[in-house]
């Protein structure tokens, strides 16, 4: 398994680009003059840069990863060399840069990045496209997960929509990190752009084709996640990339509710329902998210208790023990809850269930806090009315000695809440003793679960801990 799975590009630089704009007289522009048009040339590496090219490393980036090859090519007199450090070397965790041309390309006449590249070991480059070049990377394309061998192969990278490539900036950009800690070399050669003609199919994609439902709040903004452009190429392989929102154009099914920027932020300006979907050249994109306004948010009340004290299960406040899932899907039980750990409002994640009747947090591992003397949560009845047989079970499962599910020696125990306790539209925080939880062994708690046998239907949860008083 790689160290670094993802690495972001998140990445200052300490670099200074001055730009000076000289404003003459005003004057009408006559229809005869011929605007400029931008150089299309689609060679990015054939046996050195093109004109203008340059290479920039990432921060945090072995800096001299890169280099000039003239003995190891797959055409001409010279390829580009990647060297991937060691995991702990002192020069870098990775190897990492974008190659720009800071003066822009008309790249609209090409379909595909493309390239021969072969590794000393079949490694998985983590990241390369194009479209980075440390601005807005408004058109940024990802291949992630790039699988090389030990001999040359080409690759192609699709572009998702060229005309929208009339003034591009990064050239090309990869970001990799070493493979099973180890490092390794790769050579990439015959990079440039291309117009294939064979590229097909276009199968764009947004929330990762899944036609979602989530619950939002007023004022708050949502990106759109999951986008994707995928093509049938020649080879008859699909080939999929992570396009930027800005190939796509999106729209709101009332943009009363919701309403998308250009860079895939779905803003929520009113009450109500509103479908999101989009389209990238012209193709209906896969995927939706409808988005159903529930008001104006009020975040739960913020933990006051000494993270020294507190072993929390969910909660941004505090470190907390893995989770193996937060739904567990019960359905041959007759489950019907849906939701979890789903909503994100200005960096605080929040716990959302529909459709309650039964649902349980699952740890990775049992949890002992048999020296904690409390039980927290912060619960939220989104209902407009709570009815008089309404009711929260909070029901704690031990797993027993040998930590094993289903094996005869788990205790379970709960404690109910009910109106006027609870109260429709309002954190309620509910601190209970552990010695409510009657004939509960503490030693090994495994699951967490929420119950109300669909007599309240919607709630939302969060900071879930056990503290010491």
């Amino acid at each position: 398994m790689k160290n670094r799975k993802h690495i972001y590009l998140k990445i200052t630089l300490l670099l200074g680009f001055i730009f000076t704009l000289t404003v003459g007289c005003e004057r009408e522009v006559s229809d005869d003059v011929a605007f400029a048009s931008y150089p299309n040339n689609g060679e990015v590496f054939i046996d050195g840069f093109s004109g203008g090219l340059e290479y920039l490393p990432f921060g945090g980036s072995v800096l001299n990863a890169f280099t000039v090859d003239e003995e190891i090519r797959y055409k001409g007199s010279a390829s580009m060399r990647f060297d991937v450090p060691n995991v702990g070397d002192p020069a870098g965790a990775y190897a990492g840069a974008i190659f720009p041309d800071f003066t822009g390309r008309d790249l609209s006449g090409y379909d595909a990045l493309t390239f021969w590249a072969k590794g000393t070991i079949p490694g998985t480059i983590n990241e390369i496209g194009f479209g980075n070049d440390f601005g807005e990377n408004k058109f940024l394309v990802t291949l992630p997960n790039l699988q090389l061998t030990t001999n040359w192969r080409k690759y192609i990278i699709p572009i998702p929509d060229p005309s929208k490539l009339t003034l591009e900036k990064g050239m090309f950009w990869y970001a990799e990190g070493p493979e099973n800690s180890n490092g390794y070399t790769f050579w990439i050669d015959e990079l440039k752009f291309e117009n294939l003609g064979t590229i097909a199919q276009p199968q764009p994609a947004i929330f990762n084709g899944v036609d979602e439902v989530s619950a939002a709040f007023l004022d708050t903004e949502v990106p759109v996640t999951g986008l994707t452009q995928t093509f049938n190429l020649a080879s008859g392989i699909n080939e999929t990339v992570v396009a930027a929102p800005s190939y796509f154009s999106f729209s709101s099914s009332d943009i009363e509710v919701a309403r998308v920027s250009e860079s895939g932020i779905i803003s929520i300006v009113g009450l109500g329902s509103a479908k999101i979907t989009a389209t990238l050249g012209g193709v209906r994109a896969k995927g939706s998210l409808t988005v159903e306004v529930l008001g104006s948010f009020t975040p739960a009340p913020t933990p006051v208790h000494n993270p020294g004290n507190v072993i929390s299960i969910f909660s941004n406040a505090y470190d907390n023990v893995p989770i193996d899932y937060y739904n567990g899907f019960f359905t041959p039980d007759g489950q019907t809850t849906l939701g979890g750990n789903d909503i994100e409002i200005n960096g605080d994640n929040i716990i959302r269930y529909t459709d309650l009747n039964f649902v349980a947090i699952k740890t990775l591992n049992t949890v002992n806090v048999s020296t904690m003397t409390h039980y927290h949560l912060d619960i939220q009845v989104v209902d407009e009315q709570i009815p008089t047989n309404g009711f929260i079970r909070v029901l704690l499962l031990d797993a027993g000695p040998d930590q094993v599910l289903g094996t005869g020696d788990e205790t379970e125990a709960f404690v109910q809440f009910t109106s006027p306790t609870l109260v429709p539209g309002e954190w309620v925080s509910l601190d209970i003793p552990l010695s409510d939880f009657s004939g509960l062994n503490t030693s090994n708690l495994s699951l967490f679960f929420f119950i109300s046998d669909a007599t309240i239907s919607n709630i939302l949860v969060d900071n879930i801990y056990f503290y010491q008083e």
